[in-house]
């Protein structure tokens, strides 16, 4: 018979500091960088490269409060559900669980959804249908095989995308001393344009950051999680936020002004600017595979999520079911992938629309646990103290607080009709708040 236990239901320990921070960068992908470049550049009246310094630190004070859960919650995946879950109680921790399934669930349909588009376009011949079952079938077959498998596939993925990077910066950088911009090394940063309006822009460069938290549901697969998983976010959150100025730098170097022929696809003007034809191909290809890492980090993580809710018996069962060769969970990685199918009948705006409902009011709720926690704990004492449990997650609260009252009025209609069913779920499995919903039953971690 089969060992059902909670304790046979674990993940195997495979992933080191390195690939940690791998499937990070993946999960974020280093090319979202350029992929929203004229969005920002065009909202900061120029001055991207300040929105997105403003943003860092904002994201900054988050991932450091995930880091001061991740230090005391380091025996099991799971996230925000977990940390608001044991610090602010276990219905409470459901409705967060619930809140980032919006954004876990269907991330993974919006990034193989774009990447699909940009193909299709592309090549109209081919249906879009083509393209994203193209997108799932790999993605969802390496997420099978098992974590260190896609670890390996994103190492690949990741240094092709930093290629292009590089070589677009190295060819920005020699347009710029070789010919008259207008720009200064300066300018960037501050000009003529500059206003605080312009540079609240930072609310929208934030969705470029949106994926650092997922290294926590890779706990149980993590060596010494307790110090790998904060030093993996820090480590994440600060790249990406040198990547995206550095990106957003050069491109206001060679390309000074606000106005581009299609903002949605300024990448492209600016690699065909410094490169020709030929290079705005390479980009366009690094596009591409950027969606591709992206989609298989987020898929990997997402599944983790409802492996940990299943096996708490607050979702439905089977969910946590682990393949008996590789050990992934089979079942909520194929869920994922047969989601994305959802695509089909769907475009890039609807789709992503909802989505950072629940990646901000997780960010909020965690900030909320970490000041919860020294409240009830008393972790440490003095000015540090209360300046690394207290004044930095409030402060992370606060800004992600705006960001979330920031999005527009469709994505907060269907986060509050998410929400709801929530909560009709949650009194389902608590007869109607009278009992807790079902809890994970923490082992220590010599026993995983």
């Amino acid at each position: 018979m089969t060992d059902t236990s909670p304790s046979s239901r674990t993940l195997e320990r495979t992933l080191n500091l390195p690939g940690v921070v791998i499937i990070g960068v993946a999960w974020v992908t280093p090319l979202i960088a350029l992929a929203t470049i004229g969005i920002i550049i065009e909202l900061s009246n120029g001055t991207a490269p300040t929105a997105y310094l403003i943003t860092l630190m904002a994201m900054i004070f988050t991932a450091w409060s995930y880091g001061r859960m991740a230090l005391v919650h380091y025996q099991s995946a799971g996230s925000a559900y977990t940390y608001v879950g044991m610090e602010m109680g276990p219905r409470l921790g459901f409705l967060t669980g619930w809140l980032i399934l919006l954004d876990y669930f269907f991330i993974p349909l919006v990034v193989w959804l774009i990447g699909a588009a940009y193909l299709a376009e592309q090549f109209p011949a081919i249906p879009l249908g083509i393209w994203i079952v193209a997108f799932i079938v790999p993605t969802t077959l390496l997420n099978i095989i098992g974590i260190q498998v896609a670890a390996k596939a994103n190492y690949l993925l990741v240094a092709f995308q930093l290629l292009v990077i590089v070589i677009l910066a190295v060819l920005s950088l020699a347009h710029f001393a070789g010919h008259e911009t207008g720009a200064t090394l300066l300018s960037p940063f501050f000009n003529q344009g500059t206003t605080f309006a312009a540079l609240a822009t930072a609310a929208v460069a934030a969705y470029s950051f949106i994926g650092f938290d997922g290294l926590t549901l890779l706990t149980e697969e993590t060596h010494d999680p307790r110090r790998t998983i904060p030093r993996a976010m820090l480590i994440v959150v600060a790249f990406f936020g040198l990547l995206f100025v550095s990106v957003a730098w050069v491109a206001q170097l060679i390309h000074p002004g606000t106005t581009f022929a299609n903002v949605d696809s300024a990448a492209l003007e600016l690699a065909r600017l410094v490169g020709g034809n030929l290079f705005a191909a390479v980009l366009l290809a690094g596009l591409i595979i950027g969606q591709f890492a992206c989609g298989l980090a987020i898929q990997a993580g997402a599944s983790r999520l409802l492996f940990t809710m299943d096996r708490d018996g607050v979702l439905p069962k089977s969910l946590s079911y682990l393949s008996p060769r590789y050990k992934p969970p089979v079942v909520g990685i194929v869920l994922i992938g047969l989601t994305g199918l959802v695509g089909l009948f769907m475009d890039v705006t609807t789709s992503a629309s909802f989505i950072n409902f629940g990646a901000f009011s997780a960010f909020i709720l965690v900030n909320l646990s970490t000041i919860m926690h020294y409240r009830r704990h008393r972790p440490s004492h003095g000015v540090g103290a209360i300046l690394g449990w207290v004044v930095l997650p409030l402060a992370g609260a606060i800004v992600n607080f705006y960001l979330l009252m920031s999005l527009d009025i469709d994505a907060r209609l269907i986060g509050g009709i998410w929400l709801a069913l929530g909560v009709l779920w949650l009194a389902v499995l608590t007869r109607g708040f009278r009992q807790p919903p079902p809890r994970m039953q923490l082992e220590q971690a010599d026993q995983l």
